[in-house]
């Protein structure tokens, strides 16, 4: 296991400024806002404003001052390091950190991969709608498996499942786990992620399916717990599914482990999808997870699993009833004890622009915040779930689509700077 330290802020805000780690990206039709927002120390050619500007920021106390520039988002937080040195002084102390503590989750980002191959790629930031050019520690590839929760992510290769890093994206203060247990190359896994806002430790788990040799309808199902606190692995469940296989869909939600399996015999289309629940904590009897599945609403495709304030929601496609291959519309349920809930259904306009094929776009989320983004564009669409509001991004992530056929992907993480893997 090895842990990279944070870089120290001063380092972080140089980076920014050089833009070689943070670089903003917009678009022209932005500019003038970008221009209004760069120019606030402008005003502090006015006299009567500087004074008052200056006076202010002389009788607040450091705890108020603190309390006041934890409540920013993150990006503000990095710019107001660079005010002046009372300010980069609160924004490295520890007491600061400690505040960010206990400010309510940021507004997630979404970090959108701008290749196949390579794991580079740009954050979207819903609070000031820009763009930022992100580089991503440990990551080697942009199809490695990914979870997040609470400020970390998780990263595990697609190879051999034998590499996992748990980092911060936007300190880069990273760890690299002990290697999973069982089969390395198991033919699905799924990675699942979560963090404690109150003592910061976290839970993994990997939920592998790999099929029984010369038998294609049983599948060997393992569950893999790795806690941080005691930093071991352990093997928390193991069952042979008959007619159905686990895939790489899993999260987290109130100390219940959830993932889709996917039937390997065939059936009507409405039974091509199901729900395995795991209770982390009481750790179900061996045997009992197959028995225990929850249906999915309809004929399902691109089904996407999130935890939204500890909410199990997921995203997915509407097949048709006669051709489940093709998608009529994208809907998003709540489950709510063994029932699904439907929350909303995307309004036709929208819709248009993912097409009608199977697998054709990925979404994620958490807080309140869903993204929805169709792996031939980098166009981002945003459902709001407190208000039931759908949006475009309005700005394209700034990438160059080089060849017709090339994909986009990407996941969504909170930003926050306190802490730490």
């Amino acid at each position: 296991m090895q842990c990279q330290r944070r870089p120290a802020l001063s380092n972080r805000f140089e980076m920014m400024d050089g833009e070689t780690s943070w670089v903003i990206h917009c678009n022209d039709d932005t500019a003038r806002d970008i221009d209004e927002f760069e120019s606030f120390s402008e005003l502090s050619d006015e006299g009567n404003q500087a004074a008052s500007a200056v006076s202010l920021d002389l009788i607040l106390p450091d705890d108020l001052l603190e309390r006041i520039l934890a409540c920013l988002p993150v990006m503000c937080i990095f710019r107001a390091g660079s005010v002046c040195k009372r300010w980069h002084e609160i924004v490295s102390s520890r007491r600061f950190l400690w505040n960010l503590s206990q400010v309510l989750s940021q507004k997630p980002w979404y970090f959108m991969f701008t290749s196949s191959d390579e794991p580079g790629g740009y954050a979207f930031d819903p609070v000031l709608k820009k763009w930022y050019n992100i580089d991503l520690p440990c990551i080697e590839k942009s199809n490695w498996c990914k979870a997040s929760s609470c400020g970390l992510v998780s990263f595990m290769d697609n190879d051999s499942r034998s590499e996992l890093y748990v980092c911060n994206p936007i300190t880069r203060r990273w760890r690299k786990l002990a290697e999973p247990p069982g089969s390395k190359f198991s033919d699905y896994s799924a990675l699942a992620m979560s963090t404690s806002r109150v003592s910061n430790g976290y839970q993994i788990s990997i939920v592998k399916s790999k099929q029984v040799p010369g038998n294609f309808y049983q599948w060997d199902l393992s569950i893999y717990l790795y806690d941080s606190e005691t930093r071991i692995w352990a093997t928390s469940s193991t069952e042979v599914f008959t007619g159905w296989r686990a895939g790489d869909e899993s999260v987290i939600c109130d100390g219940i482990l959830y993932f889709l399996i996917y039937s390997t015999g065939g059936g009507a289309p409405e039974n091509r999808h199901g729900l395995i629940t795991y209770d982390l904590s009481g750790r179900s009897s061996h045997g009992l997870l197959i028995r225990n599945s929850i249906p999915v609403p309809c004929p399902l495709t691109c089904g996407r699993l999130m935890n939204l304030k500890e909410n199990l929601v997921m995203v997915g496609g509407i097949g048709k009833q006669d051709r489940p291959d093709i998608i009529k519309g994208i809907g998003i349920w709540m489950l709510k004890g063994r029932e699904w809930q439907e929350i909303a259904r995307m309004p036709h306009k929208f819709f248009q622009g993912f097409g009608e094929l199977d697998d054709v776009f990925a979404s994620s989320g958490m807080d309140d915040l869903i993204y929805i983004q169709s792996y031939g564009n980098s166009m981002l669409l945003l459902f709001d779930m407190s208000q039931k509001h759908w949006k475009w991004s309005l700005k394209k992530c700034p990438v160059t689509k080089r060849f017709p056929l090339q994909l986009f992907t990407g996941f969504s993480f909170e930003p926050r700077l306190e802490i730490a893997p």
